[in-house]
């Protein structure tokens, strides 16, 4: 009993929850969308978010602090890291979303496969990653990252022919502009999901140095407020646009809130501090297929042959990354259970620590 409950928390629980975030992720894009065809401000929309998912997390708060008191105290080094990460989610969101006003959140969902990749290499780098270039788990992720790299560039530089449009010619925009619209979003959106496999980096070292979920979202959330809002203000010249109806810009803002700020960041948390960073970064293709519905039947944009052509690509690079990631937990586990074995009539054993190399 206790094995299958240990299976569910380690295994089902973060699956379930990360396909949850992708359905909400693009639910966010394609409302922010269409809110912005409304007449929503950019910037007002990012410190609403902001500001109502910080105040959204006080709520649990004091019960959360009162349980914790075997956490380490949070020092200056550690508050000055979370608002780092505040920064960070702050540049992400400022290019993310103007990315996804320029283009649609069809593109939006396709760039972020990058991702993974970009994660990896990251990881690689601060040695959060194994890379032995003889082990072909290494290889499949090279060669993953480097095709969804190479899949993203076909999408933003090659738009290609229409395969689905159920708009009106008379509502569609002069292809020049479109066109210009859609490289420029393209770049945005990738520098955005760059910033973000960044940002699940800086993430990672923090939750080894603090781990509480709830309190570093929090803290992530309130310094993205803090940074934002005067960036925000300074540069939203009409008052008249901060200003909140009960219409589909309050719906967008409410829904980005909760799920986006709050909800996402959190899930997001809690999967980097139970299975790692790339784990948590493969789920981003399952957003494509998502996006590309809601955005035909909710906003009635049109599907391209390039945004087909690299999403099978990132697609493919996607899996290639989670192979061999799947391939090296394999044999980590199995290098774990033979140390295990090999140990097992040891006297000392009980006293030796399963993963001490």
């Amino acid at each position: 009993m206790a094995g299958s409950w240990r299976y569910c928390f380690k295994e089902v629980a973060p699956f379930s929850a990360l396909v949850t975030v992708q359905f909400t992720e693009v639910g966010v894009n394609v409302l922010y969308k269409e809110a912005t065809v409304k007449g929503l401000s950019f910037y007002a929309f990012i410190v609403y978010t902001f500001a109502l998912s910080t105040l959204v997390q006080l709520l649990p708060l004091p019960f959360i602090f009162r349980r914790s008191t075997g956490l380490p105290s949070l020092n200056l080094g550690i508050l000055c890291k979370v608002f780092s990460l505040g920064l960070l989610a702050f540049i992400a969101q400022l290019c993310g979303y103007k990315g996804i006003e320029y283009s649609s959140p069809t593109l939006a969902s396709a760039m972020g496969n990058v991702v993974p990749a970009f994660t990896f290499i990251l990881a690689v780098f601060f040695r959060m990653e194994k890379a032995d270039l003889r082990c072909s788990s290494t290889q499949a992720k090279i060669i993953g990252s480097a095709a969804s790299i190479a899949g993203a560039l076909i999408i933003v530089l090659y738009k290609g022919p229409t395969i689905l449009n159920v708009a009106s010619p008379s509502q569609a925009p002069p292809l020049g502009s479109l066109q210009t619209n859609w490289v420029l979003g393209g770049f945005l959106l990738a520098a955005a999901y760059i910033i973000m496999s960044i940002w699940y980096i800086v993430l990672t070292h923090i939750i080894k140095l603090y781990p509480a979920e709830m309190i570093v979202t929090f803290l992530c959330n309130l310094s993205g407020t803090i940074i934002a809002a005067p960036i925000c203000f300074l540069a939203e010249e009409s008052l008249s646009n901060w200003r909140l109806k009960p219409d589909i810009k309050l719906v967008a803002i409410l829904y980005s809130a909760f799920f986006s700020a709050f909800f996402n960041t959190l899930v997001h948390t809690w999967g980097i501090h139970l299975k790692g960073p790339v784990y948590v970064s493969i789920f981003k293709p399952l957003s494509i297929a998502i996006a590309a519905c809601m955005s035909v039947i909710f906003l009635g944009e049109a599907l391209y042959l390039g945004s087909v052509v690299g999403a099978v690509i990132l697609c493919i690079g996607f899996y290639a990354v989670i192979w061999g990631k799947a391939k090296e937990d394999e044999l980590i586990e199995g290098e774990e259970e033979n140390y295990c074995l090999s140990n097992s009539g040891s006297p000392l054993n009980s006293k030796v620590p399963l993963l001490q190399r």
